[in-house]
């Protein structure tokens, strides 16, 4: 478990808020329909991935290209800052940006590794304040099945996610904590960060 120093507690305030309170970005409709499609591609090239045989690297490679056409980058990346964002400059911003995308894809696409011999199976659709909620399932073999849901949004002119919850465990307020902490660790240098954040 994480403990964040108390320079940083306020961060607790804003995590209640979710994806609601994401950086101001504008959001468009999007249908249900429209998320059921978008997450319905992002699990065939996953497990397409999954049953590839690639070797680690291979894969973490193709999970990184699966995570920039289908997630919302900026807007996470974003948000996982809080409010550090606002002292951060454009090209800092833009660097972490291009940082960040490399290490959750690294990370995330380790968990779905995890998923080799099963697959995901997308299940519905519900409507969220922000955007819509996709629910799937993780069918793995020898672990009983658990659930994965999407939330997707239209803020860049087409539906992308912006959180993702496996088993219960929220990805924005979880990243959040988790880059908060590792800026500290680095006593809040975020060009520091920047640098060592892809081989984290």
């Amino acid at each position: 478990m994480i403990t964040l120093p108390n320079r940083r507690s306020v961060l607790c305030q804003g995590l209640a808020f979710g994806g609601a309170a994401m950086i101001g970005t504008p959001v468009w409709a999007v249908s249900e329909a429209d998320a059921l499609r978008h997450v319905q591609g992002l699990v065939a090239e996953v497990n397409a991935v999954i049953a590839s045989g690639q070797s680690e690297a291979q894969m973490l490679l193709q999970f990184e290209g699966i995570f920039d056409r289908y997630a919302d980058v900026p807007t996470i990346a974003g948000y996982v800052l809080g409010v550090e964002r606002r002292s951060a400059s454009p090209t800092q911003l833009t660097a972490f940006t291009r940082a960040y995308k490399t290490y959750i894809a690294r990370k995330y696409g380790r968990r779905f590794r995890e998923f080799i011999g099963g697959e995901v199976q997308v299940t519905g659709t519900r409507p969220l304040p922000r955007g819509v909620e996709v629910t799937a399932i993780a069918v793995l073999r020898g672990r009983a099945p658990f659930q994965v849901d999407f939330h997707v949004e239209d803020s860049r002119g087409r539906p992308l996610f912006f959180n993702i919850i496996i088993e219960g465990i929220n990805m924005l307020l979880s990243e959040r904590a988790e880059i908060l902490a590792l800026l500290d660790s680095k006593g809040g240098d975020l060009n520091r960060l920047i640098a060592e954040l892809p081989q984290t």
